[in-house]
């Protein structure tokens, strides 16, 4: 091929590529980054000095900025050190990582636990490391990408049931049994993050039971709020210590930062320290962030004030936007959805939230499916009344301008 044909190649997949980007934006669906030049919290500043309230970080008890927390990433990073240059089995496993496995699976009810740099690393390595082409996973629809994503890195069986259908997700059981699987394992999120709906992680266990599958949850939207003292959706569904593969986050409630794990009996965790490539083939997590999540995890321990002050500010919220006529998904999580169906309109919203001192984002297609667009508003326990009074009166200016009130 002459280096003229290549040329003309090259040229032509960059065309592509900005035929691709000139048409997301025609259909209304460009994602614009702005800039935060503050902390996370309840209140932020853009680079341009403009200060919103905000409503849309997974900072669901306010602890990405916490005294207590950042005190302790700052202790972590004088005794241990900014990096450990190394993945876990070579040089980079320190006493820490080792006490924050054990304090979480003591947290979660588990046997042990295993530290990823992200959740979506953790779902990542899960599923080709434990199961087979022998085997089957059935997974709820709305499951989150990274869960989907492994998955097809598996060569199990695959299977997929109607979000939260208890009918559907039987039908997929009995059709993995007809396929032969040998193990059957069902995944599910634990609370769906574009809805803020919580699975029926009992009937699903009762099905698992039924049909002899294990089950699996990811608790990302969960774990440190969900539940009397915030264990997760396993607590609040009277599970706790009975779901078999629990993964989740220390980047949303627990500190906000970054990192992954999963939880499961000891001899699943020790596979996955055997074989999981992405922890097999990534660095250890830092220190700081290692550091930190044990002091939240004092803090989670001593007291449920947080999740309870959360708990409150979602029923206010949720009160106050239902008696303005805005159509909301139903439930009692802090992601509070409103609906506006076009993806446009919910720019637009997001436009006008943002002149009248709100940050609350658009979501549409493809990150939920088409004609179902939403401004997805979350909850922290670092909001008071005041700002939350202020957002609500935001959302009516807003929503009277442009017609969706």
């Amino acid at each position: 091929m002459s280096s003229h044909t290549n040329q003309n190649n090259q040229d032509s997949f960059y065309s592509n590529i900005k035929d691709i980007l000139e048409q997301t934006k025609m259909d209304g669906l460009f994602k614009n980054e702005r800039l935060i030049a503050t902390k996370q919290g309840a209140i932020v500043k853009l680079n341009d000095g403009t200060q919103l309230i905000n409503l849309c970080a997974n900072n669901y008890l306010g602890l990405s900025s916490h005294p207590s927390v950042i005190a302790a990433a700052h202790e972590a990073l004088d005794e241990r050190g900014f990096g450990l240059s190394s993945v876990r089995f070579i040089c980079g496993t320190q006493d820490r990582h080792k006490e924050l496995e054990a304090r979480l699976a003591k947290f979660l009810g588990t046997e042990d636990v295993i530290l990823y740099g992200s959740a979506f690393d953790a779902n990542g390595g899960l599923f080709e490391t434990i199961l087979t082409e022998q085997d089957a996973v059935i997974s709820d629809e709305l499951n989150h990408a990274s869960i989907i994503d492994g998955i097809r890195l598996s060569k199990a069986k695959r299977f997929r049931y109607k979000n939260c259908d208890m009918a559907d997700l039987e039908k997929n059981l009995q059709d993995a049994d007809a396929a032969g699987a040998r193990y059957k394992l069902v995944f599910t999120d634990g609370v769906f993050s574009m809805d803020g709906t919580i699975a029926k992680l009992g009937e699903i266990r009762a099905l698992c039971d039924k049909y002899n599958a294990l089950l699996g949850v990811d608790d990302s939207h969960a774990t440190g709020f969900v539940g009397k003292t915030g264990r997760g959706t396993h607590e609040l569904c009277n599970l706790f210590g009975k779901i078999d593969i629990i993964t989740g986050t220390l980047g949303k409630a627990l500190g906000g930062a970054s990192g992954g794990f999963t939880a499961a009996k000891k001899e699943v965790v020790e596979l996955l320290r055997q074989r999981s490539r992405p922890y097999l083939f990534s660095n250890t997590l830092a220190p700081t962030i290692v550091g930190a999540t044990l002091a939240v995890l004092d803090i989670l321990e001593g007291s449920t004030q947080l999740r309870d002050t959360l708990e409150s500010n979602a029923k206010f919220f949720r009160h106050g936007l239902t008696k303005l006529g805005f159509n909301l998904r139903p439930g009692n999580h802090p992601i509070i959805p409103v609906m506006i169906n076009d993806a446009e309109l919910s720019q637009k919203l997001s436009a006008k939230l943002l002149e009248n001192g709100v940050y609350a984002v658009g979501f549409f297609y493809p990150v939920v499916p088409k004609n179902l667009a939403r401004i997805r508003t979350q909850l922290s326990a670092a909001h008071t009344e005041e700002e939350l009074t202020k957002a609500i009166k935001a959302f009516e200016t807003a929503g009277r301008e442009l017609g969706i009130i």
